[in-house]
C-alpha cells in the first residue's frame, strides 16, 4: 500500500510498508519472516507513518540537485521489540546515497515495537520498509 505523507516543505516523502514472507525457522534465536502475529509499531501503521513523516529530513544536497529515489530498508524486530540489524536492501543509487543514510538513520531511531508472536511466544521477525524520496 502506498501512503503519501504530508509535509509543509515542497518535497514529499512516500512510504510503503510491506512484510515479505518465506518459510519460518525452528530455532528461538532464528529470524522469522512469517509469524502468527506480526510485530507492530506502537500505535499501529498510522503512528508509524507519522513517525516517518516527522523524522525524515530530505537531505539538502539531494533537494538542490533534484535527486530522488527509493530506499528499501530491512531490519529485525527483536523479542523485546527493539530494532536491530537495519540495512539497505536496495539503494537509491550512487547519487542518492544520502537518501540511503537518512532512511537508515530514521529506522535505526525508531522506538521499540510490539514483538511478533509465534505459537504464543515472542520471536525475532524480519521487516522491510521501502521509503521513496520524491520532490
Amino acid at each position: 500500500m502506498n501512503l503519501k505523507t504530508q509535509d509543509a516543505s515542497p518535497s514529499s516523502v512516500f512510504v510503503d510498508i510491506q512484510e515479505y514472507e518465506i518459510e519460518e525457522a525452528d530455532s528461538t534465536d532464528e529470524v522469522f519472516w512469517v509469524v502468527d502475529q506480526r510485530p507492530e509499531y506502537p500505535g499501529g501503521e498510522a503512528a508509524l507513518m507519522e513517525y516517518l513523516r516527522s523524522n525524515l529530513q530530505y537531505p539538502e544536497r539531494c533537494k538542490e540537485n533534484k535527486i530522488q529515489g527509493r530506499v528499501l530498508i530491512t531490519f529485525v524486530v527483536n523479542k523485546d521489540g527493539s530494532i536491530v540489524e537495519p540495512a539497505v536492501v536496495k539503494s537509491a543509487g550512487p547519487a542518492g546515497v544520502e537518501l540511503d543514510v537518512e532512511a537508515l538513520r530514521v529506522i535505526s531511531g525508531m522506538p521499540a515495537w510490539t514483538p511478533g508472536m509465534q505459537n504464543g511466544e515472542a520471536v525475532r521477525v524480519q521487516y522491510t520498509i521501502p521509503v521513496a524520496f520524491q520532490l
